[in-house]
Parts: structure tokens; C-alpha cells; sequence
């Protein structure tokens, strides 16, 4: 047995009191513990939080719900409606600039730039940059007005009213400004940005003004020519003369760029696409600048001098039908039509319908001489006064009984003798009507000149049997119907080449944008008269002119054999209808035995000096004739002139 004593089993005690604040752990046998009473007075609350739960719960769902709208929203964008959601952001995104063609170049037939293009800009602006939400004040476009008016010469209101468009993004403020007009914009553009960075108060209104590079046509010799050129309206198409005729050519094929952009600025690393532009061909035309200057130096004096509404010269070459010079006066400087007189636009040589008068005898001789009816030497007895049908016809002047061949008829300008002379063309009037007729249509007249050139008129020439019983006497010496100066000068040319009429022409061709030159297409040819009656025609004209009872000694050139008529006719006033003052003209060609150059002058209503055609038109076709002739290195043939009889001895 051990010493030790036996392990004492313990006996559960009353439990001890639990302290405060403790918590007891329950046993067996404990009592269940008492739930809390009301709190007392002074004890801390606890707070007791509810289950999150349903909570967490409800946000999931709407997370869900938010996510579903996303993704069924990623579907319409992304596949259902991708294409055109693609194509609004191009539209959006891409610009596209039309690239304008350069317009091609006007020459002389010696290469002389006559019209132009320089480079110009279109001032634009961004209506929406000018806004109370842009500039943060209300009137913007008024102070951007105000800067602007001035250097463009715009109305101020008109610029503010354009700044204030709705609903654009461009607005067009002035056409084909000069660089130094945008310069000056641009300078004033940055210093107002400058000054906006430094004080809070300045507001830069220049902000969304812009320049659009663009071209202005510019015609370096101003007025000369100007009718044949003719004008580039705003939109810069042809707006009269040949500007209008070659348009098409002239104006090129305009390109286009696209580009992407953000913010009005292109995004360089995005790529362009570009259509190059091509430049409108250069027109070469026919006239000669110089001789164009004689000519309209002339004409431009001698309405002056007479107080004429205007006048035209025509200078042609006779062998090709090349037109070296078409001048008009009053004219106009296409470089500010705002100062032209409306009435002066165009080209009055073309477009002006009038009685020729005494120059169109020729004619009637041509068709006598062509039928056999006479010859140069025919005699011809004139008498004071010459009744036919219900009228008394005269010459200009009184006079006994004159004794003239058929070359004096034409020397002294006969009205009485042509009206003799052409009625030999027939058995009847009517016949010798229906001869006359087919010559003067032979000659051009009633007919288009073939030189396409716009507001051109063919004349008045009616048909024979239309005429007035007046009429079958008076179309015989240029009364009772028109033409216009170009025909005129197409009779003589006809004559010169030897009874060949050519077309006449004004443009000798084009060169394109590669260099290469394409001319014209050849003029047409018709034969009117045989050469041999454009020979003896061409003997009588220089009686005009030589002999001393000649209408046409005025026109002589020392050394030249000079072949020329001259004209008087009654006049209708276009702004009437009925006869008031005179047409005075004079035609003719050089060398006469040898024809080079024909020249044509008319002026209409001349109210101050003489108003006969070989006192004020004989002098101009003698001082272009010599300028021509020096121009052109032209000679004297130096043969003597044929002397023809102008009158007889009865």
C-alpha cells in the first residue's frame, strides 16, 4: 500500500455569482439564462442591424438590369445597325474639298497673256464660333463686323447678318479676295488671340474667320480687247465673249480631298484621299495685241471727237480670214465691271445690227459685173432725181446730169446709178430682185459669221419676194436691211481673196495642261465671185480712193495701192425704232493689187462735225491700214494703179 491517500472526488458547490460584465458559459444543469428587461435608466443603447441580404440582392438585380441595356445597346451598334452607324461617322468625321482647276490663259496669236489667273482667296467663316456660348458675350458677330468691313468694302450689317446664320457650319463673306486682303485679316486675326491669352477681357471675334484658296481672273492690258475677252462672273464661269464661248475649256476639271478631321483640323495620321485637279486648257486667238491697241486707239478718239454713241474697227487678215483686231468704243475694263456702263458690255462689232449704207454698193456692182449686166467701163447717165415705185430717189448731193461708166457709179457713190445698174439683173424687177438676192446671201448676208461667238446677230436681210416696192430700190445702196461689222469686213476679204470668201476666225486653237497645241479646225471656203470680177472690182475701189471725184481720198497711204469705199447711211435708233442720225463707215483692203489686210470702220450717230463716212472713218482706216501694214512687214507692191475712167463725154 502506498502512503499516498486516494484522489478526493469533488461535489459540485453552489455556483458562485457571475461578475459584472462577465458572461458565463452554461452547464450541465445551469439555469437558462434570464432575458434582458427593459433597459434602465442611463444604460447605452445597443443597435442591432438588419440582414443585408435582400439588399444586396436588389443592387445585383439592377446592376443586371443596367448591364443587359449595355450589352443589347452593343448589339444594335456593333451588329444589327453597324454600316450605318460606319456611315454617319464618316460623314461626320471626313471632309471632302473640292480642289479647283486652275482656268487656262488667254494669249494674242503671238503668245500675249490677254487674261490671267493669279491666286486669290474666299473669305468663309463658322457661323456656329460666333455664338454667346462660343465667346462667352452676346455681340460677337457685330465687333467681327465692324473689323471686317472695312478691309472687304462690305456693308457692316450685311457681314454681321451672314455671321449670325443658323444652322451651318460655312457662310461665304467675299469671293477672290488678293493675298494682301487675307493677310491683313490674318495679322489682325492673331494679334486679337495674342492679346485674348494675356487678358481675360479680350475676346478673339476672328476666331472663325477662314480663307478658302481660290483664283481671280485678271486682264493685264485692262480694257483692250475687252469685248472680245469678255468676263468671269462670281461663280467663275465665262461671262461674256470668249470667257464664255471656250468656257469649257478654259475652266478644266475641278478635283476633290477627303480627309478625316476633329475639331475642325485635319488628323494627319489618319490619311487623305485626293483627285487632282486639271487645268483648263490656254485659248490662242488670232487678233494681234498691237494692232488691236492701233485700232481701238483710234476708234476710242474719234467717237470721242464726234460725240458718237460708238463706233467698231475690224481688221482681218484676207487670205486665212483671221481676225487681227476687233475694236470697240465705248468699251469696258473686265477687271471692275461695278464702273462699266451696262450699255458698253459686249461686243457691239458682233452684236450690233445696222443699215450699211454705201459699203454694201459693192455688192450690187459684184452681182452686175458676175452676171454680165456691165462692165467697168459701162456708161451710166445719172440723172438729179430718179422716180421709182411711190418715190423720188437722189444722190447725196445735188448735181446736173452726171456721165459715168460704171466705175464712177461706184467712185462718187451713185444711189441713182446703182439703182440703175442693178436693174439690168433682170427682165423684170422682180427677177433682177431674186439676183441681187442670191449675191448678197453668197456674201454672208442674213447669215450667221460662223464665229459662234455669243449674242451675235446675223442682221435683217428678208427674203425678195417680202420686199417693199422702197426696199427693191434701196437694198441695191445698202438701205432696207442690216449686218453687223463683222460682215462687213467679210465682204471686202472676199473681194481681196480674189472672190473667195473664208470664214472668219478669232481663235487659232488651244494648248492643253500637257503642252500640246491643237488648232482650230480649218475655216470653211466658198467661191462668191471669179476672180476676174474680184479683179475688176478691186480696180474700181482704188477710184475711190485715187481719183479726185473719188468719196474716199482720206484713206490714201503714200507708196500703197488702196482699195476702199466709203458709207453714209440713214440711221435707226435702236432705242425708237425709227431713223435718227447717221451710220458712217469706210472699207477697204491693202495692197490693193496684192491684198493683205482688210480693214472696216463704222461709227454710229455722230453729232458733232461731219458725219460722212469718208471725213471720220476714211482718216481711222488710213492710220490702222499703215499701223497694220508696218506690223506685219507688208511692202508696197510698187505696181501703178489701173487709172479706170470715172466719167464720159456724152
Amino acid at each position: 500500500m502506498s502512503d499516498r491517500e486516494p484522489p478526493r472526488r469533488r461535489v459540485p458547490g453552489p455556483a458562485r455569482p457571475a461578475r459584472p460584465g462577465s458572461r458565463q458559459r452554461p452547464g450541465p444543469g445551469a439555469r437558462p439564462a434570464r432575458r434582458p428587461g427593459p433597459p434602465r435608466p442611463g444604460a447605452a443603447r445597443v443597435l442591432r442591424l438588419g440582414s443585408p441580404r435582400p439588399r444586396l440582392r436588389m443592387v445585383a438585380l439592377a446592376l443586371t438590369l443596367v448591364l443587359l441595356v449595355f450589352v443589347v445597346r452593343l448589339l444594335q451598334v456593333q451588329a444589327v445597325d453597324a454600316s450605318a452607324y460606319a456611315a454617319k461617322a464618316d460623314a461626320n468625321r471626313y471632309v471632302v474639298h473640292t480642289l479647283a482647276a486652275e482656268r487656262g490663259r488667254i494669249t494674242d496669236r503671238n503668245g500675249v497673256a490677254l487674261a490671267i489667273s493669279v491666286d486669290a482667296d474666299d473669305i468663309t467663316a463658322d457661323p456656329t464660333m460666333f455664338t454667346r456660348e462660343q465667346l462667352k458675350i452676346g455681340d460677337g458677330p457685330e465687333q467681327a463686323a465692324a473689323l471686317l468691313a472695312p478691309i472687304l468694302g462690305q456693308d457692316q450689317a450685311a457681314i454681321a447678318k451672314k455671321l449670325r446664320t443658323q444652322n451651318t457650319r460655312y457662310v461665304l463673306l467675299a469671293r477672290r479676295q488678293t493675298p494682301q486682303v487675307w493677310k491683313q485679316i490674318k495679322d489682325l486675326k492673331t494679334a486679337l488671340a495674342k492679346k485674348a491669352q494675356t487678358d481675360r477681357s479680350t475676346v478673339n471675334v476672328l476666331a472663325g474667320v477662314f480663307a478658302d484658296p481660290s483664283s481671280k481672273r485678271v486682264y493685264p492690258n485692262g480694257d483692250l480687247a475687252a469685248g472680245i475677252l469678255g468676263w468671269v462672273n462670281a461663280d467663275g464661269r465665262g461671262g461674256g465673249g470668249i470667257e464664255q464661248q471656250m468656257n469649257k475649256q478654259l475652266s478644266g476639271k475641278a478635283g476633290k480631298v477627303r480627309y478625316a478631321q476633329s475639331g475642325g483640323r485635319e488628323v494627319p495620321t489618319v490619311g487623305s484621299t485626293e483627285t487632282p485637279a486639271v487645268a483648263g486648257s490656254d485659248v490662242e486667238l488670232t487678233i494681234d495685241r498691237d494692232i488691236q491697241w492701233a485700232a481701238q486707239n483710234a476708234i476710242t478718239e474719234q467717237v470721242e471727237k464726234s460725240g458718237a454713241d460708238r463706233g467698231y474697227v475690224i481688221v482681218q487678215d484676207t487670205r486665212t480670214g483671221e481676225i487681227l483686231a476687233m475694236a470697240n468704243s465705248p468699251g469696258f475694263d473686265p477687271n471692275d465691271l461695278s464702273k462699266a456702263d451696262a450699255s458698253a458690255l459686249g461686243n457691239a462689232a458682233l452684236q450690233d445690227a445696222y443699215e450699211p449704207g454705201s459699203t454694201a454698193k459693192v455688192m450690187s456692182m459684184a452681182a452686175v459685173l458676175q452676171e454680165n449686166a456691165a462692165t467697168p467701163l459701162t456708161h451710166v447717165v445719172v440723172p438729179n432725181r430718179l422716180h421709182r415705185g411711190d418715190r423720188l430717189f437722189q444722190d447725196d448731193i445735188d448735181h446736173a446730169t452726171w456721165y459715168l461708166t460704171l466705175n464712177g457709179v461706184l467712185a462718187k457713190s451713185s444711189n441713182i446709178g446703182t439703182i440703175l445698174a442693178t436693174g439690168q439683173l433682170g427682165k423684170t424687177q422682180a427677177q433682177a430682185n431674186k439676183v441681187l438676192y442670191s449675191y448678197l446671201r453668197k456674201f454672208g448676208i442674213g447669215n450667221y459669221t460662223g464665229l459662234g461667238f455669243p449674242g451675235e446677230t446675223r442682221g435683217i436681210l428678208a427674203p425678195p419676194d417680202k420686199w417693199s416696192t422702197s426696199q427693191q430700190y434701196t437694198i441695191p445702196f445698202g438701205q432696207g436691211f442690216s449686218i453687223n461689222a463683222m460682215q462687213a469686213a467679210s465682204v471686202y476679204s472676199t473681194i481681196a481673196n480674189g472672190g473667195v470668201r473664208v470664214q472668219p476666225t478669232l481663235v487659232r486653237g488651244t494648248r492643253g495642261a500637257d503642252g500640246r497645241f491643237t488648232p482650230a479646225p480649218r475655216p470653211a471656203k466658198t467661191r462668191v465671185v471669179s476672180a476676174k470680177t474680184a479683179k475688176e472690182l478691186a480696180e474700181m475701189l482704188e477710184s475711190v480712193v485715187d481719183d479726185e471725184q473719188g468719196t474716199g481720198i482720206t484713206a490714201r497711204i503714200p507708196g500703197y495701192r488702196v482699195a476702199g469705199k466709203t458709207g453714209t447711211a440713214n440711221r435707226v435708233d435702236p432705242a425708237t425704232g425709227r431713223y435718227r442720225g447717221y451710220t458712217s463707215s469706210f472699207a477697204g483692203f491693202a495692197p490693193a493689187d496684192n491684198p493683205r489686210i482688210t480693214v472696216y470702220c463704222a461709227i454710229q450717230n455722230a453729232t458733232k462735225g461731219s458725219y460722212f463716212g469718208g471725213q471720220i472713218c476714211g482718216p481711222i482706216y488710213k492710220q490702222v491700214m499703215e499701223f497694220a501694214l508696218k506690223t506685219l512687214q507688208v511692202p508696197p507692191t510698187g505696181a501703178q494703179s489701173a487709172n479706170l475712167p470715172v466719167d464720159f463725154k456724152p
